[in-house]
């Protein structure tokens, strides 16, 4: 048998070896592939803003002004309902508290002796 005859068989068996190691590696060629087509994208988007910055410079300004201006009435908003004492965002519950039953606990005073939550 000559090495012609061997180098196929090798030549299959590195390939396999090479495909297994790939298919772990898979998951993160996934990824890999994600973040360079999001890349690309941003890349992209870049170019293009840039393009239009610079054929249309007043609409650039006023669209950055337009944002700072509704930037500013939400801070505003947002100050004025915390000066009300509303509640800016999500929720609450109120808790009432509860009397403990006379002579049920005991807790420590400062000096050490024993009072009652009746007390």
């Amino acid at each position: 048998m000559s090495k012609f005859d061997s180098l196929p068989d090798r030549a299959l068996e590195l390939v396999h070896a090479i495909s297994a190691n790939l298919k772990d590696a898979a998951p993160k060629a996934g990824q890999w592939l994600e973040t360079g087509a999001k890349l690309g994208v941003v890349k992209a988007g870049a170019r293009t803003a840039g393009g239009f910055i610079r054929r249309n410079p007043v609409v650039a300004v006023a669209a950055v002004a337009g944002a700072g201006l509704l930037w500013y009435a939400a801070a505003r908003r947002k100050a004025r309902k915390q000066a009300e004492g509303e509640p800016i965002e999500g929720s609450a519950r109120r808790i009432d508290a509860r009397r403990a039953a006379p002579g049920g606990s005991r807790r420590r005073t400062r000096n050490g002796a024993d009072e009652t939550a009746a007390d």
